[in-house]
């Protein structure tokens, strides 16, 4: 799949109540699980524990920490989009998060993007991205979320 390119504020705008793209799906591992939950000090143990997972949970198996699919946003974005001709990019915030299924250890996510808006802030523009992190054969997906972006362009 080939990215979409951005050179300028008016090529981002053309996107505007458009879908963006979609990135190609990616495997959640126990490892990944078991590295996020070391970083983040989370070991909660529906996260880590595959045999109390197998009796204890409602998936039976481990499941990934939302904020583990939430961190994915940027690696899978890359894949949609190269946005050229900027001095920087800033994560400005997140609206509307919510995490409507969970992702079982070995699922695989991909994410799906729309350009809600665009606005330009004296020459920063502020993107906001209608983000939807989809799980492979799952209807429903594991968030939906408007990110919020700003482009430093040159």
């Amino acid at each position: 799949m080939a990215k979409v390119i951005i050179n300028s504020f008016e090529d981002f705008a053309a996107y505007v109540g458009k879908e963006i793209g979609v990135s190609e799906y990616l495997k959640i591992s126990q490892g990944q699980i078991s590295q996020f939950a070391d970083a983040t000090l989370d070991h909660q143990w529906i996260h880590l524990d595959a045999e109390r997972a197998k009796t204890e949970s409602p998936y039976q198996k481990t499941i990934a920490h939302g904020y583990l699919t939430l961190s994915l946003v940027p690696h899978l974005w890359d894949q949609i989009v190269e946005v050229n001709n900027i001095r920087m990019l800033v994560n400005y915030g997140i609206d509307g998060l919510k995490f409507n299924q969970p992702v079982i250890v070995d699922s695989a996510v991909r994410l799906r993007v729309k350009l809600n808006a665009i606005t330009n802030l004296r020459g920063i523009a502020k993107a906001e991205l209608n983000a939807v992190m989809e799980i492979k054969d799952n209807p429903k997906p594991a968030f939906a979320a408007s990110i919020i972006l700003l482009y430093h362009f040159i």
